[in-house]
């Protein structure tokens, strides 16, 4: 198998740079990834064409000098730098094997060139199971291919400086090239106000983009302009899946799940390194795990963080799952301090502005994780596949009993529900928890219920969905200067043609929320400390199945993920999980008010806001002091802003 890289490179059309000139940019873009690949590196260039092609190697699978890159096929035709793993190239290689070709070494980079050669690249990416995004210079037509995974696991940026086409695993190499100006792109920013995170195809600089997942991008030697074309569709999945469900029983259903996720499993142990496992005590996690167990001998090593603050600690359910399965677990409880010590960190570690504040137990998890094992499984992708999110639950009946209601009737719902901060909910629900069933119960209800206010004034089920999803949901009220752009999520007519909300609600979480925030913040996370993530439940044989599925075998009496319980219990006993979802969160709002304090101060202050330009520092300075007062919780709407400064401030050192 290949390894988790950091892959970079430039075309330069108009040929000005010489042999040498290419090779020492595509070498000090790579140079940046060391993080990414701390193993080895290489460069190739062609100056004839004005290429180069830079990487850096986290060895994983055939670590010896045979699985470096770039790697050029036998005949010659194709030079490769790729970031990932194809899972399945033990039966690829044997397959072109029996056809006649050979191998020098034992890494799926070979055997994927290999296929390249055979099959063609579109064929060959239709065989292929993992995650990866690559460079394929095609040396007989002159021609540059750029391919991203099926669900966007391995990031991947492309765009133009100085008349150059330039790409890379992330935006931090690109402000190497020469002529990189570093334009903030403000449509972009408040996009990222709205939503935490930058969605493809878009990112924080001006003419830098995103390749969107499942994509290949052609550009010739001319420097005409890039073609980007899918070769795998979400959409087309989930259509599928709608008009051809599943048609067995419910216990057969339960019998392929088991049998697919365990498939998916069993391809991501393979490693010439140590494995182990995230496991937070979650359903996703656990299944995960369990997985794990059922699909090898030696003993399976799990790693989660919990917290000191109660409300957010999941550390007590990991270990009842750990001592059930009988992993080698190794919990750690985060304390203030250790968060304080990382959060200055988040600007430099996340290349772009990124504000999903599970960035720092996941940053954290990672880094220890990497003192033992060099792989980890995570459960990611569970939530979005299986309706693991509250809005799945409850946002289709929502719609359903709004339709039709006068919008005045709505607004004073919204505003009733708006009287009440969203402690005090808390507090006025939580006196009713104990007698509540275990399924009723919500962690943070008041901040759901102010969400729901968000929800029934919205209007339409798209609007809705934004509401849901949102942070600032006017962000050009805040950045200056700025226009939210399209996006997929504001798209409403080139959504999925399925017949409910609810699915294309699970459509559109796993279209972008997925890709642009989720997988984002596991990748840059784990790849700082040089630790590969693998993510089974992201196999697209899994969300092919998944996507067959009828609602209600993910949604039953009120509960998510349905059919993903049922299997999970086989393994590990029911009552475990018999409590409400957390998710991944963090105390932010207590820090922010505590040991957090000067250091959002520092950042927040108008002074600062208006030298920088990007912010109006009004909005900002009335929020921040409402919550310092606990009032309210304006943490998310403050973390975003407290990240873009952060990063900000990063690019200036």
């Amino acid at each position: 198998m290949a390894d988790m890289c950091g892959i970079a490179g430039l075309m330069d059309h108009r040929r000005q740079m010489s042999r040498g000139e290419l090779a020492n940019v595509a070498r000090r873009m790579a140079d940046t990834l060391a993080h990414r690949g701390p193993d080895a590196d290489g460069a190739w260039v062609d100056d004839s064409v004005g290429i180069g092609l830079g990487y850096r190697r986290l060895a994983i699978i055939d670590l010896s000098t045979e699985g470096n890159q770039p790697m050029v096929s036998p005949e010659g035709r194709f030079v490769i730098v790729y970031n990932g793993e194809v899972y399945n190239f033990p039966e690829l290689r044997r397959e072109l094997a029996a056809s006649g070709h050979g191998f020098r070494g034992h890494s799926d980079t070979e055997v994927v060139l290999t296929a390249i050669v055979a099959w063609g690249l579109r064929a060959a990416l239709e065989r292929m199971v993992g995650m990866f995004a690559f460079a394929l210079w095609d040396r007989d037509e002159r021609r540059l291919h750029l391919v991203r995974d099926r669900l966007g696991i391995k990031p991947l940026y492309h765009g133009q400086i100085d008349g150059r086409f330039v790409f890379a695993s992330e935006a931090r190499a690109l402000r190497t090239c020469p002529g990189f100006t570093g334009e903030i792109d403000r449509d972009a920013l408040a996009l990222y106000m709205l939503r935490n995170c930058i969605p493809a195809p878009y990112s924080i600089y001006r003419g830098i983009h995103k390749l969107p997942p499942g994509s290949i991008l052609t550009l010739d030697d001319k420097g005409g302009e890039a073609v980007i074309s899918p070769y795998w569709s979400l959409r087309q999945v989930a259509e599928t899946g709608a008009r051809h469900p599943f048609g067995g029983t419910d216990g057969e259903a339960v019998e392929a799940l088991e049998s697919v996720i365990d498939e998916a499993v069993r391809a991501r142990l393979i490693a010439d390194v140590p494995v182990g496992a995230f496991l937070s005590g979650g359903i996703d996690s656990s299944v995960v795990t369990a997985s794990m167990t059922h699909s090898r001998a030696e003993r399976v090593r799990t790693y989660t963080v919990g917290f000191e603050t109660a409300d957010y600690d999941e550390a007590e359910d990991a270990a009842a799952v750990a001592r059930h399965l009988g992993t080698a677990h190794h919990p750690h409880t985060l304390t203030a301090a250790e968060a304080v010590a990382v959060v200055p960190k988040l600007g430099r570690l996340f290349d772009e502005p990124f504000a999903d504040s599970s960035q720092i137990p996941t940053y954290l998890v990672a880094e220890i994780a990497r003192r033992d094992v060099k792989v980890v499984l995570s459960g990611d992708g569970g939530d979005e596949l299986f309706a693991g999110y509250n809005r799945h639950l409850w946002c289709e009946r929502v719609a359903s009993w709004a339709a039709g209601k006068p919008r005045l009737l709505l607004s004073g719902l919204a505003r009733a529900l708006t009287v009440l901060a969203p402690e005090s909910w808390d507090r006025v629900l939580g006196a009713f928890e104990l007698v509540l069933p275990a399924r009723l119960r919500l962690s943070h209800p008041g901040d759901k219920l102010h969400k729901l206010a968000g929800v029934l004034g919205a209007g339409d089920a798209g609007a809705m969905y934004r509401a849901l999803i949102g942070h600032w949901h006017d962000p050009t009220s805040v950045v200056i200067g700025g226009r939210e752009p399209t996006s997929l999520a504001s798209q409403n007519n080139s959504w999925a043609d399925i017949p409910d909300f609810t699915r294309q609600m699970l459509y559109l979480d796993a279209l972008t929320y997925l890709p642009d925030d989720i997988l984002t913040k596991v990748d840059r996370a784990t790849m700082a400390v040089g630790l590969e993530a693998r993510v089974p439940l992201l196999d697209h044989r899994v969300v092919a199945f998944a996507w067959s599925l009828p609602t209600h075998l993910k949604i039953r009496a009120g509960v998510g993920k349905h059919i993903l319980r049922q299997a999970l219990y086989r393994r590990v006993p029911q009552p475990i999980f018999e409590r409400p979802k957390r998710g991944f969160e963090v105390p932010l709002h207590q820090w922010l008010r505590g040991p957090l304090r000067d250091w959002a101060e520092d950042l927040l202050a108008p002074a600062r806001l208006r030298d920088e330009g990007f912010f109006a520092p009004a909005p900002i300075e009335a929020m921040w002091r409402e919550h310092l007062s606990g009032r309210r919780n304006w943490h998310h709407h403050l973390w975003d802003v407290l990240m873009f400064n952060a990063w900000l401030a990063e690019q200036k050192t």
